[in-house]
Protein backbone atom coordinates (compact mmCIF):
# COMPACT_ATOMS: atom_id res chain seq x y z
CA UNK A 1 0.00 0.00 0.00
CA UNK A 2 2.86 2.13 1.07
CA UNK A 3 4.48 1.51 -2.34
CA UNK A 4 1.63 2.37 -3.99
CA UNK A 5 1.34 5.41 -2.38
CA UNK A 6 4.95 6.55 -3.18
CA UNK A 7 4.41 5.36 -6.68
CA UNK A 8 1.12 7.52 -7.35
CA UNK A 9 3.03 10.67 -5.24
CA UNK A 10 5.52 10.57 -7.84
CA UNK A 11 3.60 10.55 -10.33
CA UNK A 12 1.40 13.48 -9.22
CA UNK A 13 4.79 15.76 -8.86
CA UNK A 14 5.71 14.60 -12.55
CA UNK A 15 2.18 15.73 -13.84
CA UNK A 16 2.87 19.11 -11.71
CA UNK A 17 6.28 19.71 -13.36
CA UNK A 18 4.83 18.55 -16.74
CA UNK A 19 2.22 21.23 -16.72
CA UNK A 20 4.42 23.58 -15.57
CA UNK A 21 6.66 22.95 -18.20
CA UNK A 22 3.80 22.72 -20.71
CA UNK A 23 2.80 26.39 -19.50
CA UNK A 24 6.18 27.99 -19.86
CA UNK A 25 6.23 26.74 -23.44
CA UNK A 26 2.75 27.97 -24.38
CA UNK A 27 1.30 30.34 -22.47
CA UNK A 28 4.01 32.48 -21.45
CA UNK A 29 5.34 33.44 -24.77
CA UNK A 30 2.13 35.77 -25.31
CA UNK A 31 2.81 37.22 -21.99
CA UNK A 32 6.02 38.25 -22.32
CA UNK A 33 8.80 39.89 -25.44
CA UNK A 34 10.05 37.71 -27.56
CA UNK A 35 12.06 38.11 -30.56
CA UNK A 36 12.23 35.29 -33.46
CA UNK A 37 13.50 34.59 -37.21
CA UNK A 38 11.63 33.30 -40.23
CA UNK A 39 11.81 32.80 -43.60
CA UNK A 40 9.33 31.69 -46.65
CA UNK A 41 7.70 33.00 -49.79
CA UNK A 42 6.05 35.28 -51.45
CA UNK A 43 3.26 35.25 -54.22
CA UNK A 44 2.90 38.02 -55.49
CA UNK A 45 1.01 40.18 -58.23
CA UNK A 46 -0.41 43.68 -58.85
CA UNK A 47 -3.89 45.43 -58.70
CA UNK A 48 -4.91 48.30 -59.96
CA UNK A 49 -2.85 47.96 -63.18
CA UNK A 50 -2.95 50.37 -65.91
CA UNK A 51 -0.74 51.39 -69.10
CA UNK A 52 -0.04 49.55 -71.92
CA UNK A 53 -2.63 47.39 -72.25
CA UNK A 54 -0.97 46.26 -69.02
CA UNK A 55 -2.35 42.33 -67.47
CA UNK A 56 0.21 40.64 -65.19
CA UNK A 57 0.15 37.19 -63.35
CA UNK A 58 1.77 35.85 -60.29
CA UNK A 59 5.57 35.34 -59.61
CA UNK A 60 6.86 33.50 -56.31
CA UNK A 61 9.89 34.90 -54.41
CA UNK A 62 11.72 34.89 -51.31
CA UNK A 63 10.81 36.40 -47.75
CA UNK A 64 12.63 36.35 -44.69
CA UNK A 65 13.32 38.52 -41.41
CA UNK A 66 13.18 39.14 -37.99
CA UNK A 67 10.05 39.36 -35.35
CA UNK A 68 9.59 40.86 -32.10
CA UNK A 69 6.54 40.41 -30.08
CA UNK A 70 5.58 42.54 -27.56
CA UNK A 71 3.02 42.04 -24.95
CA UNK A 72 0.70 44.73 -24.22
CA UNK A 73 -2.02 42.94 -21.69
CA UNK A 74 -2.16 39.02 -21.95
CA UNK A 75 -4.55 38.70 -25.13
CA UNK A 76 -3.18 42.12 -26.88
CA UNK A 77 0.12 43.15 -27.97
CA UNK A 78 2.29 44.55 -31.08
CA UNK A 79 4.76 42.43 -33.24
CA UNK A 80 6.54 44.74 -35.14
CA UNK A 81 8.56 42.66 -38.16
CA UNK A 82 11.74 43.46 -40.68
CA UNK A 83 11.40 41.65 -43.82
CA UNK A 84 13.46 41.45 -46.78
CA UNK A 85 10.49 40.32 -49.29
CA UNK A 86 10.62 39.89 -52.65
CA UNK A 87 7.77 40.56 -55.12
CA UNK A 88 6.91 41.59 -58.65
CA UNK A 89 5.05 40.04 -61.28
CA UNK A 90 4.77 37.96 -64.86
CA UNK A 91 2.98 40.08 -67.85
CA UNK A 92 1.90 40.59 -71.17
CA UNK A 93 0.93 43.93 -73.13
CA UNK A 94 1.80 46.35 -75.85
CA UNK A 95 4.25 49.14 -75.92
CA UNK A 96 3.98 51.72 -78.71
CA UNK A 97 2.37 49.10 -80.35
CA UNK A 98 5.13 46.38 -80.05
CA UNK A 99 4.05 42.93 -77.87
CA UNK A 100 6.04 42.27 -75.17
CA UNK A 101 6.60 39.90 -72.04
CA UNK A 102 7.87 41.12 -69.08
CA UNK A 103 8.72 39.53 -65.75
CA UNK A 104 9.46 41.93 -62.95
CA UNK A 105 11.17 40.94 -59.53
CA UNK A 106 11.22 44.06 -57.56
CA UNK A 107 13.17 43.28 -53.47
CA UNK A 108 11.89 45.44 -50.56
CA UNK A 109 12.71 46.22 -46.99
CA UNK A 110 9.10 45.83 -45.39
CA UNK A 111 8.75 46.83 -41.75
CA UNK A 112 5.08 45.96 -40.62
CA UNK A 113 3.94 47.46 -37.34
CA UNK A 114 1.04 44.68 -36.24
CA UNK A 115 -1.48 44.45 -33.66
CA UNK A 116 -1.74 41.38 -32.50
CA UNK A 117 -4.84 39.69 -30.82
CA UNK A 118 -3.89 36.27 -28.69
CA UNK A 119 -7.26 34.52 -27.97
CA UNK A 120 -5.14 31.52 -27.68
CA UNK A 121 -1.66 30.66 -26.53
CA UNK A 122 -1.82 28.08 -29.80
CA UNK A 123 -2.65 31.34 -32.36
CA UNK A 124 -2.47 35.25 -33.25
CA UNK A 125 -4.40 37.42 -35.13
CA UNK A 126 -2.07 40.26 -36.64
CA UNK A 127 -3.57 43.27 -38.95
CA UNK A 128 -1.37 46.42 -39.04
CA UNK A 129 0.12 49.30 -41.65
CA UNK A 130 3.23 48.25 -43.36
CA UNK A 131 6.29 50.67 -44.77
CA UNK A 132 8.20 49.22 -47.76
CA UNK A 133 11.51 50.99 -49.02
CA UNK A 134 12.83 49.49 -52.82
CA UNK A 135 16.03 47.95 -52.61
CA UNK A 136 16.54 46.62 -56.05
CA UNK A 137 14.81 45.54 -59.14
CA UNK A 138 15.23 43.32 -62.34
CA UNK A 139 12.94 43.48 -65.49
CA UNK A 140 13.18 40.31 -68.34
CA UNK A 141 11.67 41.38 -70.49
CA UNK A 142 11.13 40.22 -74.68
CA UNK A 143 9.97 42.42 -77.49
CA UNK A 144 9.25 40.08 -80.33
CA UNK A 145 12.18 38.31 -81.19
CA UNK A 146 14.52 40.65 -79.18
CA UNK A 147 14.82 40.22 -75.50
CA UNK A 148 17.00 42.17 -72.54
CA UNK A 149 17.77 41.86 -69.03
CA UNK A 150 17.89 44.71 -66.91
CA UNK A 151 18.78 45.39 -63.55
CA UNK A 152 18.06 48.65 -61.46
CA UNK A 153 19.29 49.59 -58.57
CA UNK A 154 18.27 53.20 -56.82
CA UNK A 155 17.61 54.16 -61.13
CA UNK A 156 13.83 52.55 -61.32
CA UNK A 157 12.64 55.14 -63.99
CA UNK A 158 11.54 57.31 -61.25
CA UNK A 159 9.81 54.73 -59.51
CA UNK A 160 8.34 55.46 -56.12
CA UNK A 161 10.80 54.16 -53.47
CA UNK A 162 9.07 54.77 -50.42
CA UNK A 163 5.55 52.86 -49.89
CA UNK A 164 2.86 52.53 -47.72
CA UNK A 165 0.46 49.10 -47.29
CA UNK A 166 -1.90 47.13 -45.15
CA UNK A 167 -1.01 43.51 -44.15
CA UNK A 168 -2.38 41.28 -41.83
CA UNK A 169 -2.92 37.41 -40.94
CA UNK A 170 -2.50 34.54 -38.44
CA UNK A 171 0.62 32.81 -36.24
CA UNK A 172 0.31 29.02 -35.80
CA UNK A 173 2.73 28.75 -32.61
CA UNK A 174 4.03 25.40 -31.46
CA UNK A 175 6.32 25.68 -28.85
CA UNK A 176 9.41 27.68 -30.43
CA UNK A 177 8.10 27.26 -33.55
CA UNK A 178 5.86 30.17 -35.53
CA UNK A 179 3.55 29.28 -38.85
CA UNK A 180 3.03 32.29 -39.97
CA UNK A 181 0.16 33.22 -42.93
CA UNK A 182 0.27 36.89 -44.37
CA UNK A 183 -1.65 38.83 -47.13
CA UNK A 184 -1.02 42.62 -48.20
CA UNK A 185 -1.64 45.39 -50.27
CA UNK A 186 -0.04 48.67 -50.97
CA UNK A 187 -1.92 51.74 -50.76
CA UNK A 188 -0.02 53.72 -53.02
CA UNK A 189 0.98 52.95 -56.85
CA UNK A 190 4.54 52.46 -57.70
CA UNK A 191 4.62 55.32 -60.07
CA UNK A 192 7.34 57.94 -58.36
CA UNK A 193 6.86 61.46 -59.61
CA UNK A 194 3.96 60.99 -62.49
CA UNK A 195 6.88 60.71 -65.32
CA UNK A 196 7.52 57.09 -65.43
CA UNK A 197 6.75 55.19 -68.12
CA UNK A 198 6.15 51.85 -67.02
CA UNK A 199 2.91 50.59 -65.87
CA UNK A 200 1.08 51.81 -62.99
CA UNK A 201 0.74 49.27 -60.00
CA UNK A 202 0.27 48.32 -56.66
CA UNK A 203 1.90 45.17 -55.12
CA UNK A 204 -0.34 42.19 -53.13
CA UNK A 205 1.36 39.32 -52.14
CA UNK A 206 0.11 35.94 -49.82
CA UNK A 207 3.34 35.00 -47.66
CA UNK A 208 3.93 31.89 -45.70
CA UNK A 209 7.00 31.70 -43.64
CA UNK A 210 8.24 29.20 -41.09
CA UNK A 211 9.75 30.94 -37.63
CA UNK A 212 12.15 30.16 -34.90
CA UNK A 213 10.76 31.93 -31.17
CA UNK A 214 14.06 32.46 -29.04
Amino acid sequence: MKTKLLLAGIGILFAVQARAQYEDNTVRPRERATFGLKAGVNRSNVWDESGQDFKADAKTGFAGGIFISIPIIPYIGIQPEVMISQKGYQSTGTYLGVPYADVRTTTYLDIPILLAFKPSPYFSVLLGPQYSYLIYQKDQTSFGSASSTTEQQFKNDNARKNIFGLTGGVDLNLRHVVLSGRVGWDMVNNNGDGSSTTPRYKNEWFQFTVGFRI
